[in-house]
This record gives structure tokens, C-alpha cells and sequence, in this order.
């Protein structure tokens, strides 16, 4: 019948039209490999402390500061890599920094933050006992303090009478290869400051770290 004909055809239309205005089945959103990480890290830190970590893991964390998304392993091995160690990556120039991909001025002066709170932290632990104990504590304090100054530097640590650090100033800037010293205004300082004893840092920023001590 002409009716019954005509009455298919729109159920058949009809269940075109249902059929086709289903949205489409969302496709599975594929997580990134470093999904949960962070908190893996943090974790693993909160369990086991620095010493279960290796300085590129400690330096992702840090990371995690100013690089609010993404992985940050990769640029934490690339800093690493160009450096040498966690204290000479916080130890570089800014301009340095930046050179590393990654790395914008922004997270570079978050590391140099992160430096200064690391020298403050080491002054005041080596007030709490005798700075002289042995020459290479001298040295791993000038290598927080010094270490990628990119021009040579006249300083002093002011000691007390029991060989603990009163305070420690640059006293001169030079060029590349050249700082002046004026004993007299050494002498004037350590006198201000009641020093007992004084130590004479003096930096190659032309080597890749060396100082060279005098005692008084």
C-alpha cells in the first residue's frame, strides 16, 4: 500500500538522522610519559632523603619551582652535563644559565635564589664550629661562594680568635685576569671587625676552578 510504503521510508530516515547525530566516541587522550612523576620524585624524597637521589634529580626538583609544567629531567641533565655538578650549575653567571635550553632568565635568577639561600646556610653552619678544621672545607666554602665568577675577585674571611668565620667580603673586582689589592684597606677592615685572623681567596676565573689561599 502507498501508506505503508511511505510510512518506512520515514522510519528509515528517522534512523538515519538518530544515527548520525550521536557525537563521536571521545578518543583515549594519551598521558604524557612523565605523568606522575613529580610526585613519584617527591615521594622518593620524603622516603629516603638527598642521599637516595642522584644531584640531576635533586636539580629537577628544584626546578619544579619555576618550570610549573613538563618534564624537567631532561633540562636538569643538560645543566648537569654543561656544569659539571649541582653547586657549579647554582654557581653559574646567569648569562650562563640562559644558554642552556630551557633555561630562561626567569628560572636562571630562581637558581641564583636558591645559591644565595645555600651561601647564607653554609656561613652560618661554619660559625657553629671552626672554619680552619682543614683546608679542604676552605675550599668546598670558596667553591659555594666562587665557583663560574666570570672576573678575578680579592677576598677575605675575618676570623675570630677561635678560627670561626666573622665575615666574609669581596674586598676588590678586577677584569679577567687582573684584581688590585690595597693591604692598608685590608688591614683597616680587619681591625673594624676585630678580626684575630684573616684568609687571603683569590680566583683564576680563566681555569675552570682554582683559587689560591694566604692565611694571616
Amino acid at each position: 500500500m502507498p501508506g505503508g510504503s511511505k510510512s518506512r521510508n520515514i522510519s528509515g530516515q528517522d534512523g538515519f538522522r538518530e544515527k548520525a547525530s550521536r557525537p563521536p566516541a571521545a578518543a583515549s587522550v594519551r598521558k604524557p610519559h612523565y605523568h606522575g612523576h613529580r610526585e613519584r620524585m617527591r615521594l622518593k624524597f620524603a622516603r629516603s632523603g638527598a642521599s637516595a637521589m642522584a644531584e640531576y634529580e635533586i636539580l629537577e626538583m628544584l626546578l619544579y619551582r619555576s618550570v610549573r609544567q613538563g618534564d624537567t629531567k631532561p633540562i636538569a641533565k643538560r645543566l648537569i652535563d654543561e656544569f659539571g655538578s649541582l653547586s657549579e650549575v647554582l654557581s653559574a653567571p646567569v648569562a650562563r644559565l640562559t644558554e642552556v635550553k630551557g633555561i630562561g632568565e626567569a628560572v636562571a635568577l630562581d637558581l641564583k635564589l636558591i645559591q644565595a639561600a645555600g651561601a647564607l646556610l653554609a656561613s652560618g653552619g661554619f660559625r657553629e664550629r671552626p672554619l680552619l678544621t682543614s683546608w679542604t672545607k676552605v675550599l668546598d666554602y670558596c667553591r659555594a661562594t666562587m665557583a663560574f665568577e666570570d672576573r678575578e675577585m680579592f677576598r677575605i674571611l675575618f676570623l675570630d680568635k677561635k678560627n670561626r668565620l666573622i665575615k666574609d667580603e669581596v674586598q676588590q673586582v678586577g677584569t679577567v685576569d687582573h684584581t688590585p689589592v690595597y693591604p692598608r684597606e685590608v688591614a683597616k677592615r680587619a681591625l673594624e671587625l676585630s678580626a684575630t685572623a684573616i684568609i687571603l681567596v683569590h680566583n683564576h676565573p680563566t681555569q675552570p676552578f682554582s683559587v689560591t689561599l694566604g692565611h694571616a
